[in-house]
């Protein structure tokens, strides 16, 4: 089959990797995708914002499934478009994408669904949200209420924290992302992701990962997008994750479905996970990053047919099949990140790493310019790498970061410190 990816960063590498491995697929377009991306599929300008747009790209193209990769084009409705034309669609519609797009949204379907959560306040105006943190007290956490590309999070540590947070947000730190706020109670405990694929009815477990949202090694300084991860997660027991599929996320698909928006797609639930009990720290609609590029390392080419089976509604015939191995992504990024940073720097080094099923350099900021691969965003690179265990899996992917020719860049050396 002809296949879209609309997406170009490490998450779209990945997963356009794993597509490519598949027999069923006959053309793999990715748009716009990245200088990685260019060397196995054919990349495409293209407004993935825009539904009409991509309707008739695909038409032009004789696309037949269109895997919808980041949060923003599923926040606007671009699957819905793609479905109204009759085009089979991996993603889900833009009703069920507010899980992502609306944190005050997804605290209610919590709330109605039983589904064990943080404890939270909403609010429009700086006062409000200020009076209620003088109230709670300190650790607690201040989130941007719309999208802020994995950055409107702020765990504040005192109540100046707070409420300098507060102001940022309401002063357009994040742009319209933050002109709602949600304040949440400081949860203790183990983070980790667990991926559920839905198609509107059945939930099947795809995975699990734990990665590291925090610029500075020991999990210090501001959140990013994502400074690395590894998978399987370790504290994701089969107990743990059976009580998250039971009491978190089927609940929540059950009153999606309740409210006449079925989720279809991939159900990405952010986890603490304390004495053994999970709750909700946040849900994405999407494949994380850098979650997804371990995912798709162990997974291979069995990853198209779950999606597809996603999509055409058929997941209750379907399994995922995991190898008895471990898989560790590590970030470079450019100095600077997730502040300001430079770009056009140039990348060396990278046609003589190994890639094969075992090691991987996924781009996800790169481009091209005469010919010289150069950083075009924050996260620039994830090296990526399976072995037999998480050390291994670990000695393989920084053996691959320091094969690469880039002075400029900034990355953590100690990622998977908790389960190594």
């Amino acid at each position: 089959m002809n296949i879209l990816i609309l997406g170009g960063g490490g998450r779209e590498h990945a997963l356009a990797w794993a597509v490519k491995q598949n027999p069923k697929c006959d053309k793999l377009i990715v748009a716009p995708g990245n200088a990685g991306i260019d060397q196995i599929a054919e990349c495409a300008d293209l407004d993935i914002m825009d539904g009409s747009a991509v309707v008739q790209f695909c038409d032009a193209k004789a696309v037949e499934f269109v895997i919808i990769g980041p949060e923003a084009p599923l926040a606007v409705g671009v699957a819905d478009r793609l479905r109204d034309a009759g085009l089979l669609v991996f993603g889900p519609s833009q009703e069920a994408a507010r899980l992502e797009a609306s944190k005050h949204f997804t605290k209610e379907i919590c709330d109605a669904a039983g589904a064990p959560t943080a404890g939270y306040g909403h609010f429009t105006d700086a006062a409000a949200a200020k009076a209620y943190v003088e109230e709670h007290g300190a650790p607690i956490v201040i989130k941007a209420d719309g999208l802020a590309a994995g950055k409107g999070v702020i765990i504040a540590e005192t109540v100046g924290d707070a409420q300098a947070a507060i102001d940022d947000m309401f002063s357009g730190a994040f742009g319209g992302a933050g002109a709602e706020v949600v304040i949440e109670e400081f949860m203790e405990g183990e983070e980790a992701s667990f991926f559920v694929l839905c198609d509107g009815e059945t939930a099947l477990p795809m995975g699990t990962a734990q990665d590291h949202k925090r610029i500075g090694e020991g999990d210090t300084g501001p959140n990013t997008g994502g400074m690395g991860a590894y998978s399987p997660a370790p504290v994701m027991t089969s107990d743990v994750a059976d009580k998250a599929l039971n009491l978190i996320v089927k609940p929540t698909l059950f009153e999606m479905v309740k409210r006449g928006a079925p989720y279809q797609g991939i159900l990405y639930a952010g986890l603490m996970i304390k004495d053994g009990m999970p709750r909700l720290v946040e849900y994405n609609v999407r494949f994380g990053d850098p979650e997804c590029q371990v995912l798709m390392l162990r997974l291979g080419a069995q990853a198209l047919d779950l999606l597809h089976a996603a999509a055409e509604g058929r997941l209750s015939e379907a399994q995922v099949n995991w190898a008895d191995d471990h898989a560790m992504t590590v970030v470079m990024a450019a100095d600077g990140y997730p502040g300001s940073y430079a770009k056009g720097q140039a990348i060396g080094g990278l046609d003589d790493l190994p890639e094969d099923s075992m090691h991987v350099m996924f781009h996800a900021g790169t481009t091209l310019r005469n010919g010289q691969v150069v950083s075009s965003g924050g996260r620039v690179l994830n090296a990526t790498a399976r072995g037999q265990s998480l050390r291994e899996a670990a000695d393989r992917a920084y053996a691959l970061v320091d094969g690469v020719d880039w002075p400029g860049a900034a990355l953590r050396r100690d990622i998977g410190w908790r389960a190594l």
